[in-house]
């Protein structure tokens, strides 16, 4: 059976406090992208975890835009994460974290968009680590200025908390984000290829960014079970987009995921797991929701490797 998400090994190399908590006002300077040099705040980190291995890519192929995932998993591989830096940023007023593989860092970055509970929460901090260990350089901000949600609010103010966050200044962030993460790559003489991944409501907000994107900076998203989706602006999304959702998720239809996906074309796919809800991939509560948990990983890895390794 596989092993939660929320379940990875930490090994702290450079200080006993946990990995994720907030450590001073270091702030990374400008151009040290690749490598972080030891005089700024970070810890080092190390996990190995097992997971299956997707024999079968091509199971993404599917009429109608949909996708229904069937892995062989008679076999396992050793995903090892020797040195992971994690820095606080600060970005134009925006808090973030970014964390960057070491040894096996492949030069691409990826700008992850958290759910409504912010970029500190444990979840998504430890999804944005595991990310990290294939590879890759991930930014993780602070969408909320300082004021997510938090699970103890009553969920009669939501509405009202959600009004207070202005679509047009998230947008307006995640461009500045994006664009200075664009200039760390040029100073340090790496790929400009970039990604974007979003859970919730960060998911909804993946069409945001990729329709903005008119200096194409991004090669593809990812988005899962996006909230809120603008489907008004679908048909400004230029690069191909995976859709990850349950079939029974009742913030993330899937019906309105494939009439996204038409608009968008671009080679676009939904990934339907069925008897999955909200939440799933990066919050798992069953047995279930670990196993496809950890399917969606895999595919979510070989989009990735395809869309901005490949011919890189």
């Amino acid at each position: 059976m596989a092993a939660s998400l929320v379940s990875l090994s930490y090994s702290i190399k450079t200080g006993a406090q946990p990995l994720f908590n907030r450590h001073g006002s270091h702030r990374l300077r400008p151009s040290c992208l690749l490598p972080l040099p030891p005089s700024i705040g970070k810890h080092i980190t190390s996990c190995t975890r097992r997971q299956r291995s997707m024999k079968n890519p091509s199971a993404l192929e599917t009429s109608d835009g949909a996708v229904n995932v069937q892995v062989d998993d008679d076999e396992d591989e050793e995903e090892t994460c020797e040195l992971v830096n994690r820095t606080e940023v600060s970005i134009d007023g925006v808090e973030a974290h970014l964390l960057t593989a070491v040894k096996n860092n492949n030069g691409t970055g990826l700008l992850l968009l958290s759910d409504v509970f912010g970029f500190q929460d444990s979840s998504t901090s430890d999804f944005a680590y595991r990310v990290a260990c294939n590879g890759y350089n991930v930014l993780v901000p602070d969408l909320f200025r300082g004021d997510s949600w938090s699970k103890n609010q009553p969920e009669s103010e939501y509405e009202e908390w959600r009004r207070g966050h202005d679509m047009n200044r998230i947008l307006k962030d995640t461009t500045t984000l994006t664009e200075w993460m664009v200039d760390e790559f040029a100073a340090a003489g790496i790929s400009k290829k970039l990604g974007v991944i979003g859970f919730c409501f960060g998911g909804g907000r993946v069409v945001d960014v990729l329709a903005a994107d008119k200096n194409g900076y991004f090669s593809t998203g990812i988005s899962f079970y996006g909230t809120r989706i603008n489907s008004a602006v679908a048909g400004d999304v230029n690069v191909p987009v995976l859709f990850i959702a349950g079939d029974i998720d009742p913030l993330c239809q899937v019906k309105g995921l494939k009439e996204i996906v038409e608009k968008i074309g671009e080679e676009s796919k939904v990934l339907v797991f069925e008897g999955r809800s909200h939440g799933f991939v990066h919050r798992p509560e069953t047995p279930e929701d670990d196993r496809d948990a950890e399917e969606a990983f895999s595919v979510m890895r070989n989009w990735l490797h395809q869309h901005l390794l490949l011919g890189n």
